[in-house]
């Protein structure tokens, strides 16, 4: 006890002798000035680390739920408020401004002291630490110039406007009341930044065995093997790659194609979103290439368990870090009675978007589909991305009730936690997480950025516009040839060959709809459909539906939320507390 007491006086000692602004100023050795930065390269590092924790798809925002695909049963959130009437230039929950922007930054000064620092005293592997930096750096400001597009482009004044292109790093004397540039100069800048990366960076980050495989601007210089591993090999996988870099042109091509971004309907653009995408995919051998397991590339639990050292499964191009076991995404939506909170309810209108397996959709006369049994003989994607009624779920293998008169929580509008349309979504989740608190287990996730079959749905959405259904360019497979593969291995039309498919191959507004309706489903819960219907300019207003089920057997489609969108809101707002700080800046039209 008396050595407690002593030590307690000690303590109270020194606090007393040390001054106000010790205990609350940083000291001097913790203010990093940029001479100190320049000599410790971890820390240079870390402006570019700063930009990778701000990518979007870091993690899932479910902006569906603003959409025809989704309602939450959270009743405050964000993307339900939106959807409702309250999207305002003051209020919005898609905004990327600040974080691309913040994003970019330090990029730019990234730019600006990468050269400052040396990273290895060899001064070639010095120089393979500076190229790799360097088109890392500008893929990351491309990327980021994307998001800003796909959000906060528009037409303002009568013209298709961008954002404000910095390339240089901003400070307090900086002149931040910039003009937005035009939509095509911002694309030109993103082209440019991309073009440097892939001059710089390799395809792929890989350990190589062999001098042949090092490129001769480093291997003339006397570059080794081991030096070569050392900047470009495995412990690089999944930073930016040159493989990243030709898929972030790819993504931003097709925006810029896009009827809501393509006002002269530029066909060149088409062609250019086909190519770049095809590029890509002739990479991995075209058709062949599409990944057999891709369809419950979220669920594969022995590839997704089995992975290490920064390895991708076949169906990922790009992706986040997959860490240890959660469920954070199951506590969020598995329903009630597996102990989950149900967010996420996907509409009937998306239900009703699945085909039958013989491949025609459910309207078509031909389809077989029955109101009465209205989940019977459907594309099996249904079955795999959304409870349905009757659905078996969870690691007991629980049945699911969604019914009215369901005698659980899970049933309509039971609960808080309960479904509003009479689904709970079904895909990104790993059924042998369970969420009993008395036996709580988690799985390993995987954190998809970019997909190989997003890539497949822009080549075939482009390779139609610029060419029609069945050319291919300077390709061997033309859009038909992909979703023919897409269907197929989803499990469509396999006894029948497709029939739908086959009667309007040569159509090419048939098939712009089919494709549409394919980058719906495949893509559906991972942030694509809210973009995707204003690039498009499709109809933002469709009431979002559900099914309510009593006695068993009688369905009936009710109406669930309306959406309340104008025609301007094709574009994004730029953010109302900018245009209080800026003079030069102009808002879209409309907000």
């Amino acid at each position: 006890m008396k050595i407690k007491m002593n030590i307690k006086l000690v303590i109270m000692a020194l606090v007393l002798t040390t001054s106000c602004s010790d205990l609350i100023d940083p000291a001097v050795e913790n203010i990093q000035r940029k001479d100190l930065i320049r000599e410790r390269p971890s820390m240079v590092q870390g402006l570019l680390l700063n930009a990778y924790l701000r990518i979007p798809t870091n993690g899932y925002n479910f902006s569906e739920m603003a959409t025809d695909d989704a309602v939450s049963n959270d009743l405050d959130n964000g993307f339900l408020n939106m959807a409702t009437g309250q999207w305002a230039s003051n209020f919005n929950p898609v905004d990327r401004w600040n974080a691309a922007n913040s994003a970019i930054q330090y990029l730019n000064e990234m730019l600006t002291e990468v050269g400052n620092t040396e990273y290895a005293s060899n001064p070639q592997v010095n120089q393979m630490f500076l190229d790799r930096l360097t088109g890392e750096t500008h893929a990351l400001r491309a990327l980021f110039m994307y998001y800003l597009l796909q959000a906060h482009g528009g037409v303002a004044g009568g013209e298709l406007l961008g954002v404000p292109i910095f390339l240089e790093p901003q400070s307090v004397d900086s002149d931040f009341n910039m003009p937005r540039a035009t939509f095509d100069d911002c694309m030109a800048q993103l082209y440019s930044d991309l073009n440097t990366a892939m001059d710089l960076l390799p395809m792929d980050y890989n350990n190589i065995g062999d001098e042949s495989m090092i490129p001769s601007k480093y291997r003339e210089g006397g570059t080794g093997v081991n030096d070569y591993n050392r900047v470009f090999g495995d412990d690089a996988k999944q930073l930016v790659s040159g493989r990243v870099a030709r898929a972030i042109r790819a993504q931003a091509a097709l925006l810029a194609a896009s009827p809501s971004f393509n006002l002269d309907n530029d066909q060149a653009k088409w062609g250019d979103a086909a190519t770049y995408a095809g590029e890509l995919l002739n990479d991995i051998g075209g058709i062949s290439g599409l990944d057999p397991n891709g369809v419950t590339w979220y669920s594969n639990a022995s590839v997704i368990d089995g992975l290490g050292a920064g390895n991708n499964p076949p169906e990922i191009l790009w992706r986040g870090s997959i860490g240890g076991p959660t469920n954070d995404l199951e506590t969020q939506n598995f329903p009630p009675t597996l102990y989950g909170e149900g967010l996420v309810n996907p509409t009937q209108n998306l239900v009703d978007a699945f085909p039958m397996a013989n491949g025609y959709p459910i309207n078509d006369p031909a389809a077989g589909y029955s109101a009465e049994s209205p989940y019977a003989e459907r594309d099996p994607r249904l079955a795999q991305f959304i409870l349905i009624n009757g659905s078996t779920a969870g690691s007991t293998g629980s049945t699911i009730n969604t019914a009215l008169d369901s005698d659980t929580n899970d049933g309509l509008n039971k609960v808080e936690t309960s479904t509003r349309t009479g689904y709970y979504m079904r895909k990104l989740l790993r059924q042998d997480v369970n969420l009993d608190p008395v036996a709580s287990t988690g799985q390993r996730h995987l954190q998809p950025r970019m997909r190989y079959t997003e890539f497949f749905l822009i080549y075939a959405e482009a390779a139609n516009e610029a060419w029609g259904p069945l050319a291919s360019g300077s390709f061997s497979f033309s859009a038909y040839d992909v979703i023919k593969a897409i269907r197929q291995r989803a499990g469509i039309g396999l006894d029948n060959n497709d029939p739908y498919l086959e009667s309007i191959k040569g159509d090419q507004d048939a098939m712009r709809q089919l494709i549409r309706n394919e980058r719906r489903l495949e893509l559906s819960f991972e942030g694509f459909r809210f973009w995707d219907l204003r690039r498009w300019g499709a109809d933002l207003t469709e009431t979002a539906q559900g099914m309510r089920i009593q006695n068993e057997d009688d369905y009936s489609i009710i109406d669930v939320e309306n959406r309340v969108y104008q025609d301007y809101m094709i574009y994004g707002p730029v953010p109302y507390s900018e245009l209080l700080k800026f003079s030069a800046l102009q808002q879209n039209t409309g907000w």
